[in-house]
């Protein structure tokens, strides 16, 4: 009997953790039903084990388990099932079975006749339930974001190293001035001024692909220099995206001959001016809400900081990754953005203390836990210290119910007191890496140890309980 024959696409916002992870879980689950799988990774150096167009016509169908764009429109008329990463690490058996049971849908490429985007057809009508719609808007906005972190991490980090000469060293009129931190604090600044247009673009980028990336980066600069910031890039984004696709219907009847004037001449110019038009009267009014929104947390951040780390550390660590997660994430990050480096912090803390507490768990109560989950514990003091929540996730799969609020709870306390700390960490990830540049690294460091400690002795008594019942 010839095996079936699977590819797969993965792909998270970071590009460090749930894409590997889903892969590796595809594999294993490929290997156990006896098919023929190949997974290509987008993670943050970009794609890894490429699918050729021979893989994917041979192909009997198609896994995507991602949150950013895996370029889909390869997978024209392929029976595809299309899935948050997170769905991927759970469950690929049942991702699996979906295709082998033939009940994956046929996928059609934007462009195609009578669909937009990028639509996945049934029986010869496109999926319309909202869960797809609010997982495609969320994948555009990740594609976004995933594309910007690597300005975030550079600029941000390149900042605070010009900071360590003294506060005043790119100063030039100041005694501190020192021409090197100077030269550090100038690029560094460069790489955040581009932030908000590169977080537009790829927006963009994910919903009318090439077309649609040089219209975002116009309304990402025009939200970016009228003061709109990550709200106004995140609107100019899905502006430009959308004027694309409906460039597209309107000049659908130009000849095919025309197809490169219109690329090339066509999209650029009346999507810029579109989206000029458009962005003009609204910036007004989306900068008045960003700059509100900022005022709102920073008087959050200095009257109430337990109520703000109680939110944060309960976010990210109740799905580890996952929407949750990332919705704390992606706030501390474009924050950033705006100068507010105390936010991200707290997020950091609450993102490392998960595996920690797992691991601290299996070295104060060994006994209590198996060979191959001492040597996971093991494996998650680095993870967590490099900013990888994931780790802690195959112990918290065994008994969410219990686990779960123990990650929360420590994961807040760490928050809170980076929060109480007023610790600022000018990079969105590194963990224990970006220290030397940390405001408060000490302070950070001891926050993140008790929230760990006291999530690890209460992971620990829940799993003597369990063993001794």
């Amino acid at each position: 009997m010839t095996k079936k024959k699977i590819v797969a696409a993965t792909g998270c916002p970071t590009g460090i953790a749930h894409t590997f992870m889903a892969a590796e879980a595809l594999q294993k689950a490929a290997e156990k039903l006896n098919v023929e799988i190949k997974v290509e990774t987008h993670g943050q150096v970009g794609i890894e084990n490429a699918l050729t167009p021979e893989e994917i016509k041979a192909a009997d169908g198609v896994i995507i388990a991602a949150d950013k764009d895996v370029q889909a429109d390869r997978f024209h008329g392929k029976p595809v099932v299309d899935v948050p990463v997170s769905k991927g690490i759970k469950d690929p058996e049942g991702l699996i079975e979906q295709i082998l049971q033939g009940k994956a849908s046929i996928y059609y490429a934007s462009g195609y006749e009578g669909t937009d985007e990028g639509e996945i057809v049934q029986d010869g009508a496109p999926e319309g339930n909202s869960r797809k719609w609010v997982h495609t808007i969320y994948k555009h906005l990740m594609n976004g974001v995933s594309h910007m972190l690597p300005f975030v991490v550079g600029g941000g980090v390149l900042i605070a190293i010009s900071f360590l000469f003294g506060i005043y060293s790119a100063d030039p009129k100041h005694e501190q001035y020192n021409e090197f931190a100077a030269l550090l604090k100038e690029v560094g600044d460069l790489g955040f001024s581009l932030m908000v247009p590169i977080l537009a673009a790829f927006i963009a980028e994910s919903i009318a692909k090439r077309p649609g990336m040089v219209v975002g980066f116009i309304g990402g600069l025009l939200a970016s220099q009228g003061g709109a910031g990550f709200l106004g890039g995140i609107l100019a984004g899905f502006i430009a995206g959308y004027i694309i696709i409906l460039l597209q219907k309107l000049l659908k009847g130009l000849p095919r001959s025309l197809d490169g004037l219109k690329s090339i001449f066509l999209y650029p110019v009346l999507g810029i001016f579109l989206i000029g038009i458009i962005m003009k009267p609204i910036i007004i009014p989306v900068t008045g809400l960003n700059e509100g929104l900022m005022d709102f947390l920073a008087s959050v951040q200095s009257t109430n900081p337990l109520l703000l780390g109680l939110i944060v550390g309960a976010m990210c660590g109740f799905d580890m990754g996952g929407p949750f997660n990332k919705a704390a994430y992606v706030t501390g990050t474009l924050l950033l953005a705006e100068g507010n480096l105390y936010f991200m912090a707290g997020v950091s803390a609450a993102c490392i203390a998960p595996p920690l507490i797992i691991a601290f768990a299996t070295v104060l109560f060994p006994k209590y836990f198996t060979k191959e989950e001492r040597n996971a514990g093991a494996v998650n003091f680095i993870l967590g210290s490099t900013h990888i929540t994931e780790g802690a996730i195959p112990f918290a799969a065994k008994n969410p119910i219990v686990v779960l609020p123990i990650i929360m709870l420590g994961s807040s306390i760490a928050a809170m007191l980076t929060y109480l700390f007023k610790v600022q960490v000018p990079a969105p990830h590194g963990g224990f890496l970006v220290l030397p540049v940390v405001t408060g690294a000490f302070q950070w460091v001891i926050a993140i140890l008790i929230g760990s400690m006291v999530g690890a002795l209460l992971y620990g008594m829940y799993r003597k309980k369990a063993a001794q019942k």
